[in-house]
């Protein structure tokens, strides 16, 4: 499988859009906010997907000129992972990290105005010190809120990059009926689709989301609102 640092080619994510069998070995991300499926490391987006650089070393200098920054935030290691809704800047340009339809993680030119946001998934919630509620977001980020029944498991909160933590909410998206969901796996994915109904199991399969024509489960679906805009992503319904 490779070192720490490493990782076959042959074994690295489907998700990734780079070329398997150029050579044996390819950089692993460092382990980080986003899971290895859906990110990829630094240096192979700058280098082999975004073509900014041709070897690694050049991609370090890039790094170390304080050119590169992930959600507003300096990077300085090329391992750092990007990840889904990531919003990575190359000097004055901006990109956002979505899927295409074909499972494959794209970082797609955006304006300006789309960086000083993203919109992150609810995986989860926990009871903290002081009887607080912190909400464990897909990026890796928690974000302590005053109710706890205000937000649940499969919401979605838009963040607002520009503050200084990072932790301002600026809209909340519930996981409903008719709401527009960004699909990230099954055989839609990379489109955008709205709720039906969704089917809660009485059993150890997982949970079942209806769309119009079709059904996924409800890791596969990320919820967003219908103002949020997503480069080169196609609406089904």
């Amino acid at each position: 499988m490779g070192s720490g640092s490493h990782l076959k080619r042959l074994a690295m994510p489907r998700s990734w859009p780079i070329a398997r069998k150029i050579s044996t070995w390819v950089t692993r991300s460092k382990p980080g906010s986003h899971t290895l499926e859906l990110s990829m490391p630094l240096n192979l987006i700058v280098r082999d997907v975004l073509k900014y650089a041709s070897s690694t070393r050049e991609v370090r200098h890039i790094l170390h000129k304080n050119l590169v920054k992930i959600d507003g935030r300096l990077a300085k290691n090329h391992r750092r992972c990007v990840g889904l809704m990531d919003v990575l800047s190359l000097g004055e340009q901006d990109y956002r990290c979505v899927l295409d339809r074909n499972g494959k993680l794209r970082y797609r030119p955006i304006p300006p105005s789309e960086s000083e946001w993203k919109v992150c998934r609810v995986e989860g919630k926990t009871t903290i010190k002081g009887n607080l509620t912190q909400l464990n977001l897909h990026d890796g980020r928690n974000i302590v809120v005053s109710d706890p029944n205000e937000f649940k498991t499969g919401d979605s909160v838009k963040i607002d990059l520009t503050k200084e933590k990072h932790n301002v909410i600026m809209e909340h998206i519930s996981f409903e009926d008719g709401a527009p969901a960004y699909l990230i796996g099954g055989i839609h994915v990379g489109s955008i689709s709205h709720i039906k109904e969704y089917l809660e199991k009485r059993s150890s399969m997982p949970n079942e989301v209806l769309f119009d024509g079709f059904g996924t489960i409800t890791r596969n679906v990320f919820v967003i609102s219908d103002g949020t805009p997503l480069p080169g992503i196609e609406v089904n319904a």
